[in-house]
C-alpha cells in the first residue's frame, strides 16, 4: 500500500490534494499557512483535513519503520520465509503485524525454549496431531538427558503447545474482537483506604462495572485515577469458560489422551498468556480512545477560551480580590503597561472600606480608567459589590474576568522577565487586566494545562496532549493574527513561521531600531530567511502602515495583483479598501495567476471588505444576581444567570457568582438527546440555569437549562 492509498482510507480527499499538501508540508510550510494561503494547491482542504493528512503520513511512515525493524530482527534469528515476509511487507494493521512478531519476540528464556532445548518439540506435535493412543509410550522415547520420566516430557511437549496456542493467529484474532466487544471493568473498593479523606470523590467506583467499549472517557479515566492513587482495584475481562470452549472448539479434534492434554494446556494458555495481553490491549486501546476524546474537549474548550471576546486597547484597572492580605490593584495603559499599583484593604479583617474607595477614585481619574477587570477567585463577589458602590464622575464598566492560572503565570520565567521589580501578586494582577484586554495575547504565556478547561488532563497521554495544545494555539493566533509592534515573544513565537527563537529576535531588533513600518522589514531581523518570511509575513499587522494591505490578511506575494486590481478600477489600494461597491466589480477569473489562484483571490477580495477584521466579539459586561453570594444561598427552583466556565463530555459547568460551580448535565442542556454538549454550549457563553440540587457539605451543585 501507498502512503497516498494509506491517506486515502482516512481523508476525502483527492489524489491531486493530498500529493500537493504533503509536498507542502516537506516545504516546511506550517498547517495555518497551507489552510490560508494554498487553498488552489490543495483543493481549498480546512485546517482539519490537512492536521489528519499529517497525522497519517507520520502513522504510515511509524508502521513503515516497524516493519523494517521486525524483518531485519526476524532476519538475523535465520528465520525469515518468503511467506512471512510477505504477509509482513503487506499488512498496515499494526496489530496483526505484532501478531506476526510474537513467535520471535522473546525477551527472556521460557519454559517452552527450555522443552525445545531438551528435544522436546517432536513430541508436542504428536500430541497436536492428536492421533496418538498411548502418549506415555511415546514419551518414553524422549526421557533422556534433562529428561527424567515421562511425565516430564509430558509436561515439557504441553509447554510448548500453550506456547503455540497463545500464537494462533486465529485464536488471537477471535479473542481479540471478543473482548473489544464483550469485556467488562469491574471495580472493587481497597478497604484500608475506603474511609480516607481523598477516597470520597471516587466513592462512586468502589463497586463498578461497566462493559469497556461504551465506558466514557471521564469514567475511564476517572478509575484509572482511583486505581493508580490506590483507593480500587479494577480488572478487565471477557466470561473465561466461553473464551476456553471456543479455544477448545477451535484447536480440539479427537477425544483422544492427547485432546486431555491439549485442554489442560488451553486453559494454562489463556490463565497466563492470552487473558493478560488481551486484557491489557482492550484497557490500552479504551485509553487511547479516552485520551483522544478528552484532548479534542480540552482542544475545544481551549479553542474557545483564546477566542474570547477582547475588550480592545482601553485603560484598565485590574483587581486581584483578597481578604487578609487585601487586593491588589493595578493600572495599565492601552498597551497594556503597567502604570501603577497599590494594595487596598476594604474587606474583613481590616474593613477599609472608606479609605479604599478614596484610592479607587483617584485611580480612576488619574489614569483615566475605561474599565475595571476583577478576578473570579477569593473574595470576588465582594470586590465587585464594593466597586459598583463608588460613585464614578464618568461610566466605568466592570467586568468578572476568570484568573485561572494566573498563579502560575505570576510566578513564571515569562512574568519575571517582564516584571524583574515587582512580586508575584502584582505580576498576578496584571495578568487579569491583560486577559480582559485581549485573552488570547495574555493566555498564550501560560502553559494552556494549568488554564484548567478540560477533563482529568493529567491523565491522558501527556506527549498528544502537548501537540494537540500547541497545535490549537498555532491555529488561534494566525486566525486572529498579531500586532507586530506590540506583541510579545509568547504570542510572536506562535505565529507560523517564526517560534521562539525568530520571536526574540524580533523581539531584539524592535527594542534596537523602534517600530516595524512595513512588513518588509521583517526581512532584516538577523536569521529571519525567506521562508520564514513566506509564512509568518500575512499573520502580522502593521498599524498606520504606509502600505495599507500591511494591516491586512492579504500576503505580500499577493500585493502585485491588488494593485493592479486597483489599476484596472481606476482607484488607489486605500480607495479601493472597505469600498464593496468597488470590489464587487472585479472578475476574478481576469486575475488568475500561477501562484494566485481563485480560491486565493477570493479570499483577498474579501478582506479587502474588511480589512484586518478581528475574528472575536467585543467584550460585554455580565451580571451575576446579587443576592448570592455563598453556596448556602442557592435554594432549589432558583433561576440564575450564569457564564460556562468549563465543558466536559457529560455536561458544563456554570458559573453563578459564587466560589462553586455548578454543573449541568447532559440531559438537562435542553429537551431532548444531547450527543454533543459542544452543540448546546459554548465557553464563557452567558445563560439562564435552574438550581436542581444543593449538596453543601460536598460543595456539588446540580444545574439545568431546561427552565420549564
Amino acid at each position: 500500500m501507498t502512503l497516498i492509498e494509506f491517506i486515502q482510507q482516512a481523508v476525502n480527499a483527492s489524489v491531486r490534494s493530498i500529493e500537493n499538501t504533503l509536498a507542502l508540508l516537506d516545504e516546511a510550510c506550517t498547517i495555518p499557512f497551507i489552510a490560508r494561503y494554498r487553498k488552489d494547491n490543495t483543493g481549498n482542504l480546512d485546517e482539519v483535513v490537512i492536521e489528519k493528512i499529517a497525522k497519517y503520513r507520520e502513522l504510515y511512515e511509524g508502521i513503515v519503520k516497524r516493519k523494517e525493524s521486525i524483518l531485519n530482527a526476524i532476519e538475523e534469528q535465520g528465520k525469515l520465509t518468503e511467506e512471512l515476509k510477505n504477509k509482513i511487507s503487506t499488512s498496515f494493521d499494526l496489530t496483526e503485524i505484532e501478531d506476526l512478531y510474537l513467535p520471535f519476540k522473546k525477551s527472556r528464556k521460557t519454559k517452552a525454549d527450555t522443552a525445545r532445548e531438551n528435544g522436546l518439540e517432536p513430541l508436542a506435535k504428536v500430541i497436536m496431531a492428536q492421533n496418538a493412543t498411548d502418549v506415555e509410550s511415546i514419551a518414553q522415547k524422549y526421557v533422556t538427558g534433562k529428561v527424567a520420566d515421562e511425565e516430564q516430557a509430558i509436561q515439557g511437549a504441553s509447554d510448548i503447545i500453550v506456547e503455540w496456542i497463545n500464537e494462533n493467529m486465529f485464536v488471537r484474532k477471535a479473542l481479540r474482537r471478543k473482548f473489544q466487544r464483550e469485556a467488562t471493568i469491574t471495580t472493587k473498593v481497597v478497604k484500608a483506604k475506603k474511609e480516607e479523606e481523598g477516597a470520597q470523590k471516587f466513592e462512586q467506583y468502589f463497586e463498578w462495572n461497566e462493559p469497556v467499549y461504551r465506558i466514557p472517557a471521564h469514567r475511564l479515566l476517572a478509575i484509572l485515577r482511583a486505581e493508580k492513587e490506590g483507593y480500587i482495584k479494577f480488572s478487565v475481562a471477557v466470561d473465561k469458560k466461553e473464551a476456553v470452549t471456543f479455544i477448545e472448539n477451535t484447536v480440539i479434534k479427537s477425544n483422544n489422551e492427547c485432546a486431555s492434554i491439549i485442554k489442560n494446556a488451553i486453559s494454562d494458555s489463556y490463565k497466563r498468556l492470552l487473558e493478560p495481553a488481551l486484557s491489557n490491549e482492550a484497557l490500552s486501546e479504551a485509553k487511547e480512545k479516552a485520551d483522544i476524546n478528552s484532548i479534542n474537549v480540552f482542544a475545544d474548550n481551549l479553542t474557545q477560551l483564546l477566542l474570547g471576546s477582547p475588550l480592545g486597547e482601553k485603560r484598565i484597572l485590574a483587581i486581584d480580590p483578597g481578604y487578609k492580605s487585601g487586593c491588589k490593584i493595578v493600572c495599565l495603559d492601552e498597551q497594556g503597561d503597567l502604570l501603577y499599583n497599590e494594595t487596598i484593604y476594604p474587606h474583613a479583617p481590616q474593613k477599609e472600606s472608606a479609605m479604599a474607595m478614596k484610592k479607587i477614585r483617584s485611580m480612576v481619574n488619574s489614569y483615566q480608567v475605561e474599565a475595571i477587570a476583577i478576578g473570579n477567585g477569593t473574595a470576588s463577589r465582594e470586590t465587585e459589590f464594593f466597586i459598583k458602590k463608588i460613585a464614578f464622575d464618568k461610566p466605568v464598566q466592570v467586568f468578572i474576568v476568570n484568573e485561572a492560572g494566573a498563579s502560575v503565570y505570576s510566578a513564571s520565567k515569562i512574568a519575571r522577565e517582564e516584571f524583574p521589580s515587582y512580586d508575584v501578586t502584582v505580576r498576578g494582577a496584571v495578568s487579569i487586566g491583560r486577559r480582559l484586554s485581549d485573552p488570547l495575547a495574555e493566555l498564550v504565556k501560560i502553559d494552556p494545562k494549568s488554564i484548567g478547561v478540560g477533563q482529568y488532563q493529567h491523565d491522558v497521554d501527556q506527549t498528544l496532549l502537548k501537540k494537540e495544545l500547541d497545535n490549537v494555539v498555532m491555529k488561534c493566533v494566525n486566525s486572529v493574527g498579531i500586532n507586530l509592534n506590540t506583541a510579545s515573544k509568547s504570542l510572536l513565537s506562535y505565529v507560523s513561521g517564526i517560534g521562539e527563537k525568530m520571536a526574540e529576535n524580533i523581539i531584539q531588533y524592535r527594542t534596537e531600531n523602534g517600530p516595524f513600518e512595513s512588513r518588509k522589514e521583517l526581512k532584516k531581523v538577523p536569521r529571519l530567511g525567506e521562508k520564514a518570511f513566506q509564512q509568518a509575513a500575512a499573520f502580522v499587522r502593521i498599524k498606520n502602515a504606509a502600505n495599507p494591505l500591511d494591516d491586512s490578511a492579504v500576503h505580500p506575494e499577493a500585493y502585485s495583483v491588488v494593485e493592479k486590481i486597483a489599476k484596472d478600477l481606476k482607484v488607489s489600494v486605500n480607495d479601493m479598501i472597505s469600498n464593496k461597491e468597488v470590489i464587487a466589480k472585479v472578475d476574478v477569473k481576469k486575475y488568475k495567476t500561477r501562484e494566485v489562484g481563485e480560491f486565493a483571490l477570493q479570499d483577498i477580495l474579501k478582506e479587502l471588505e474588511k480589512p484586518g477584521l478581528d475574528p472575536r466579539k467585543a467584550a460585554k459586561v455580565f451580571e451575576f444576581d446579587p443576592s448570592i453570594k455563598q453556596i448556602t444561598d442557592l435554594k432549589i427552583g432558583l433561576v440564575l444567570p450564569g457564564i460556562v466556565n468549563n465543558i466536559t463530555n457529560f455536561g458544563c459547568f456554570v458559573d453563578v457568582g459564587i466560589k462553586e460551580s455548578g454543573l449541568v448535565h447532559i440531559s438537562q442542556l435542553k429537551e431532548g438527546f444531547v450527543s454533543d454538549v459542544n452543540e448546546v454550549v459554548k465557553l464563557h457563553q452567558h445563560v439562564q440555569v435552574k438550581v436542581v440540587d444543593v449538596d453543601v457539605a460536598k460543595k456539588r451543585i446540580q444545574l439545568s437549562m431546561i427552565l420549564d
